[in-house]
């Protein structure tokens, strides 16, 4: 389906992520769309697909990956929040924080962000697969240049340093 096609490409480029490498794409995509038909479903699969070309545009050649994590709890509680909007029907981009919560969350990645660009490297969270779309959304307006991965988005080749961890 060409609108769902253009939906994950829209959703690739919002996010940084270059689409070249056209044939990955493709062939992600004609794996899993027998699975699934949703674009934030089939975008995270196309990523891992992608995932050395993620991490090179991120890094380059470099072995270290420095990411910035969530508190194992906090994590957990964006779980649940993605898993109660996926039960109503709808996708983890409709979870839904408590607002003061969200406001600290926020703030908190963004300090995290911001001292990682301020030390020269890349700003990178790393989260589980079931939250990365929901934390990229949330993010991507007031911090641009951070990039949210999920775990299964690191290649083998990469070492991952942990620079900050977040809590709310």
């Amino acid at each position: 389906n060409v609108s769902i096609l253009l939906r994950v490409l829209q959703n690739l480029l919002k996010e940084g992520v270059p689409i070249r490498d056209i044939r990955t794409i493709a062939e992600a995509l004609a794996d899993a769309s027998s699975r699934s038909q949703d674009p934030d479903v089939l975008t995270s699969v196309v990523r891992v697909a992608l995932s050395r070309l993620i991490s090179q545009t991120l890094v380059g050649v470099e072995e270290d990956l420095a990411v910035i994590t969530l508190q194992p709890d906090l994590e957990q509680l964006l779980l649940q929040s993605v898993q109660q909007a996926r039960q109503t029907g709808g996708s983890a981009s409709d979870a839904v924080l408590e607002p003061s919560m969200a406001d600290k969350l926020l703030k908190s990645v963004l300090e995290a962000g911001q001292k990682q660009e301020l030390a020269g490297k890349p700003a990178i969270l790393l989260v589980s697969s079931a939250v990365r779309t929901m934390m990229a959304r949330f993010v991507r307006t007031s911090m641009p240049t951070l990039s949210v991965l999920a775990y299964n988005e690191i290649p083998d080749s990469k070492q991952i340093t942990i620079v900050a961890t977040v809590g709310a």
